[in-house]
């Protein structure tokens, strides 16, 4: 049975203030439109009372039971932090990660890059996925496929999502910057990308963010670290540490290329635990196998 919203009027007779009758009460005015959300209306029908005791009619309020029981049988709002998973419980951002798509792959903000790129690494996976992971820059072969995260870095990245529990195709994958950086005659592997760069290129992924809406954000590496939250403090002193970014919960942790350059299982074991606390924001059970990979115990 759905529980019957409590009105202004239902407020004023539900809820009388000491001493109000040797004062002249004000009326209470519900001019605002009515809010379909039944937590929501009830805040908005609340405020007459709550500004006429800032104006100091009447200290403190007294409720009749019947009120107390009619506010309470509303339906509280879910935390974000603790909202379903599911994906349905967001508007069908689509078309607008299609149209930003497009615009990205004509990017020449930086000409340097759109002269040495094969071409623009947008990003992958679910339109409105609940966790999204943000690199630095595509390498060679992102570049050449135009997906990021398709070399050995990214094979273990995958594998990393996949003993969360998902797949590539549930989750969303997008560098800060989009291009592949250039590289001086001789050099080979990977540069950081400039701060110039990043700045050309963070509107992209901030309208990404945008129209994925994801629930969690895992940071992957000092510099997407660095171009989203603005933190230059060493990785390992910030990894595993809970930070924001408009508003969504961002998790720093290590990029795969660094576990492949250092291949103790103490710092697998530091990845795997940001992990889980990921798994754990988004409200995923985790299984005592699961929590017990990469233990130095074992």
């Amino acid at each position: 049975m759905t529980p019957s919203r409590l009105t202004c009027s239902q407020i004023q007779t539900g809820i009388k203030f000491p001493g109000e009758e040797s004062l002249s009460p004000k009326p209470i005015s519900c001019d605002a439109p009515p809010v379909s959300d039944p937590f929501q209306q009830a805040v908005a029908d609340s405020m007459p009372i709550l500004q006429r005791i800032r104006d100091g009619f009447g200290p403190y309020p007294t409720a009749t039971q019947g009120a107390l029981e009619r506010l309470q049988s509303l339906p509280l709002p879910t935390p974000r932090s603790q909202r379903s998973t599911q994906s349905s419980h967001r508007p069908a951002r689509t078309g607008d990660l299609a149209e930003l798509r497009q615009a990205a792959l004509a990017c020449e903000k930086c000409p340097h890059l759109a002269a040495s790129r094969t071409q623009v690494v947008f990003g992958v996976g679910h339109p409105q996925a609940d966790l999204m992971f943000v690199s630095d820059a595509p390498s060679e072969e992102d570049d050449k496929q135009g997906e990021p995260f398709v070399d050995p870095a990214g094979h273990l990245l995958t594998k990393i999502i996949q003993t969360m529990g998902f797949s590539r195709d549930d989750i969303y994958i997008a560098h800060v910057v989009k291009c592949r950086l250039n590289m001086r005659p001789g050099d080979v592997g990977n540069r950081k990308p400039t701060k110039e760069e990043m700045s050309n290129c963070l509107p992209w992924l901030e309208k990404q963010i945008e129209a994925i809406q994801p629930l969690v954000i895992v940071a992957l590496g000092a510099t997407a670290v660095a171009s989203l939250l603005g933190k230059t403090e060493p990785l390992g002193r910030i990894r595993g540490h809970w930070l924001e970014f408009h508003d969504i919960p961002v998790m720093p942790t290590y990029h795969p290329a660094y576990l492949l350059r250092n291949q103790a299982l103490s710092e697998k074991r530091k990845v795997w635990e940001d992990m889980l606390k990921v798994l754990e924001r988004l409200g995923k059970s985790v299984s005592e196998k699961q929590r017990q990979f990469f233990s130095t115990k074992n």
